[in-house]
């Protein structure tokens, strides 16, 4: 059936392009690092980390699967993000991955959410991590492409909120690293307003980590 799907739709590289493989070696080195020490303008007051600047081979991965709907870059993705949560977790604490939220029109319109994706795959990496999925978007949240840093901020002032109904003790024990997880980092005001919302529900956000950093 592969073999048959790779005919009728060819299996290109999400970062160069180069036919028979979603993921190749090369691109695969882009990911492959320890990850970068970030300082975004909008400081949420946990240290931040990428593992990529947004060019080249991850910036076209990134694209890929958030805008044409490149499920199965999502494997490696999460690869990467759980190489890179190995380098700056504590082993002896269980680790929680909080995905950063997405717009719902976003997320339909791209068969679902990839940092979910990619989270949910590094997440199974990694002994004593789990993803909990608790952030939401208010409506009214606009496409932050093209935005200024004052407007995103204001775009996403006070719509980031936890779920109602979380987060439940059990969810997060009192010695568990969080982590918050994004696919791109611009001006670091989606990653304040998460922390944000996170620290009014009484959860404590050790770090964030995204895919890359503009």
């Amino acid at each position: 059936m592969g073999e048959l799907l790779d005919l009728i739709l060819p299996r290109v590289c999400g970062g160069c392009g180069v036919s028979g493989t979603s993921w190749c070696a090369d691109c695969a080195d882009a990911l492959s690092g320890p990850p970068i020490r970030l300082r975004p303008r909008a400081d949420p007051g946990v240290p931040c980390w990428a593992l990529a600047p947004y060019r080249g081979a991850p910036r076209r991965a990134v694209l890929a699967a958030k805008e044409q709907r490149r499920a199965d870059l999502a494997p490696s993705i999460g690869v990467a993000l759980a190489r890179g949560l190995d380098h700056l977790r504590d082993g002896t604490r269980p680790l929680i991955l909080v995905p950063a939220p997405s717009r719902r029109v976003a997320a339909r319109r791209r068969g679902g959410d990839p940092v979910v994706r990619a989270a949910r795959v590094a997440a199974s990496w990694l002994p004593d991590c789990r993803l909990v999925r608790i952030l939401a978007m208010r409506p009214g949240v606009r496409d932050s492409v093209g935005l200024g840093r004052s407007d995103r901020q204001h775009n996403l002032h006070g719509r980031i909120i936890v779920a109602p109904g979380c987060p439940e003790p059990a969810l997060f024990p009192a010695n568990a690293e969080v982590v918050l997880i994004d696919d791109v980092l611009t001006t670091g005001a989606t990653v304040c307003e998460s922390v944000r919302a996170l620290r009014g529900a009484r959860v404590t956000v050790r770090a964030a980590l995204v895919t890359c950093h503009a």
